[in-house]
């Protein structure tokens, strides 16, 4: 991928989260910006920002109609799958996983990822999005925010080569502990069809992923975009006969990932097509 493509990659990220953030003070219904307005606020071109509008309106995040202009869409319908199980397992997976940077910069937070990762909009993360391939084949795309004051000598051969946690246990003395994660249906807009070798609008899935280490700081914030013709998921459930009928689950929540979405823990396997499970 050259600078052009590669940057350009960076500007609809940055177009995106600036509607992410407009939406979060409106209701379902109510209009955004103009394209002309947005434009201006954001300074990029009208080609870009409608690439960034065309993948909320695909995901079901945004709705434009014509003549009217583009409006918050309905609220999804949420689905919790909930197990007893007391730890979050993510089995290594089989195949070759490897990693190629399309972007690796360091920016400040804003509004959005700053209260998901409990950081003031001002403060300095590292912005990385990779392409995380298979026996050489792409699979995904993943955006990754991390405080930049957590890995201030993190390189590119740790993005690019081994299990970045184990590199953030080793290297950054950070130890992870739990993850919350959200998965839901979406399709690939042009750009991503292109890095991920498919068709556009090709069926896929949106991880969108929090991650706190032993002291429930927050360390990381990843959403990805998974190939949905090569992907699927499967969660182990534990039954837990010892539970009684009052027995409750757990209700707490982390910042950035909305209340009832997905419980605190759970077992969760993720794998690919010939039973491939997922890896980080």
């Amino acid at each position: 991928m050259n600078g052009g493509e590669s940057g350009a990659v960076l500007k609809r990220e940055r177009v995106r989260d600036h509607i992410l953030d407009l939406m979060e003070s409106l209701s379902p219904g109510d209009a955004i910006p103009s394209e002309r307005s947005l434009c201006a606020a954001l300074h990029v071109s009208r080609p870009t920002l409608r690439a960034a509008v065309d993948e909320l309106v695909a995901a079901g995040l945004l709705v434009r109609e014509h003549g009217r202009g583009m409006f918050v869409a309905p609220e999804k319908i949420t689905q919790e799958l909930v197990s007893d199980h007391q730890a979050m397992v993510l089995p290594r997976a089989s195949g070759v996983w490897t990693s190629r940077l399309l972007e690796f910069t360091t920016l400040a937070a804003g509004a959005r990822v700053g209260r998901k990762l409990r950081l003031s909009p001002a403060a300095d993360i590292v912005y990385v999005a990779r392409l995380r391939l298979v026996d050489g084949a792409p699979m995904a795309i993943e955006h990754l925010h991390i405080p930049a004051d957590l890995v201030p000598a993190l390189s590119a051969q740790e993005l690019e080569a081994g299990d970045l946690y184990e590199h953030l246990h080793e290297h950054h003395g950070v130890e992870v502990s739990e993850a919350v994660q959200t998965i839901e249906p979406t399709v690939v807009s042009q750009a991503e069809a292109k890095i991920l070798d498919v068709p556009h609008l090709s069926p896929a899935l949106l991880f969108e992923r929090l991650t706190t280490d032993v002291e429930g700081q927050a360390v990381e914030y990843v959403h990805s975009i998974y190939r949905g013709d090569r992907y699927r998921i499967v969660t182990r459930l534990t039954l837990d006969r010892s539970a009684g009928p009052g027995r409750s689950t757990p209700t707490g929540s982390i910042p950035g990932i909305p209340p009832g979405v997905l419980p605190p823990r759970e077992s969760v396997v993720l794998t690919a097509q010939g039973d491939v499970h997922a890896d980080r």
